[in-house]
């Protein structure tokens, strides 16, 4: 069995202040990309991950699927890696959840789609929306989701920062709440709702708020090359931008090849 495990991007994320779980409450729109690592797997005699010395998330969410069905956990996973590592693109995330979706449906009696998200949820906030459909609102910690019937016709530039170094997600959240990064959380959340409210055209998409967590000046780059939303994705330091026209997406990729690693991409709608 085999399937992609596509990249996702936060358009807009507002923060809150953490929960008594040590999460924080957040709002934000979650968007599949068509980029994707690849994700095979077949029964076996126990467990085992190949492709990518560096996975955890995949072992432990079929560890945890095993433990959950009352099986021993057999399946031999192969990832291809085709995205970056720690980059704010949910790849290790989108890994597990296609590992977890291709794992269930081998079982005798695999689980509900909601037990199923329930356990995607203890993996991390961004695993459960790679089980589901389309462009989804994330609330709560963020595994909470609603499903969006948002414009998909528009051409995505995604570019990781040359050297960049990513801090830990909780280095990120702690120097959020060090500058009282969640002040004025309801306005902010309502302002949220409002713009997302209104989105009729993707051009819409350029009123949703900027990323609470993290900015970076190749945003105003790619904005200055055309695009009419760009923004940091989750913790960073991976930069979008939204464009138009595939023409125009394929000029400012060129421009920013020096800045770092690019990708010209579109929407996607499923896995």
């Amino acid at each position: 069995m085999k399937a992609p495990a596509p990249a996702k991007i936060n358009l807009g994320l507002v923060v809150g202040p953490p929960r008594d779980d040590g999460r924080h409450e957040l709002l934000t729109v979650y968007q599949r990309l068509a980029i994707a690592d690849r994700i095979e797997l077949d029964r076996a005699d126990a467990l085992r991950i190949d492709g990518f010395a560096d996975d955890t998330l995949v072992r432990d969410a079929l560890a945890a699927l095993a433990a959950h069905a009352g099986v021993e956990p057999r399946w031999r996973v192969r990832i291809e890696k085709r995205l970056p590592v720690a980059a704010g693109l949910a790849g290790g995330s989108s890994d597990a959840a296609t590992a977890l979706r291709l794992a269930n449906d081998t079982l005798d009696e695999p689980l509900a789609p909601a037990a199923l998200h329930r356990l995607a949820a203890s993996l991390g906030a961004d695993v459960p929306f790679f089980l589901a459909d389309g462009p989804q609102l994330g609330s709560g910690d963020g595994t909470t989701l609603e499903p969006l019937d948002l414009p998909q016709d528009f051409w995505v530039v995604v570019v990781l920062p040359r050297g960049a170094r990513k801090p830990s997600t909780a280095a990120v959240y702690a120097a959020f709440d060090a500058r009282d990064g969640a002040a004025g959380w309801e306005e902010r959340r309502a302002a949220f709702a409002a713009a997302l409210a209104a989105v009729r055209r993707p051009r819409d998409l350029a009123q949703l708020p900027p990323n609470d967590l993290v900015s970076s000046p190749l945003a105003r780059d790619l904005r200055a090359l055309g695009a009419f939303h760009a923004d940091v994705s989750g913790a960073g330091p991976a930069v979008y931008g939204l464009f138009h026209h595939r023409a125009a997406a394929s000029d400012a990729r060129k421009a920013l090849r020096a800045a770092g690693e690019t990708w010209l991409t579109a929407p996607a709608w499923y896995g």
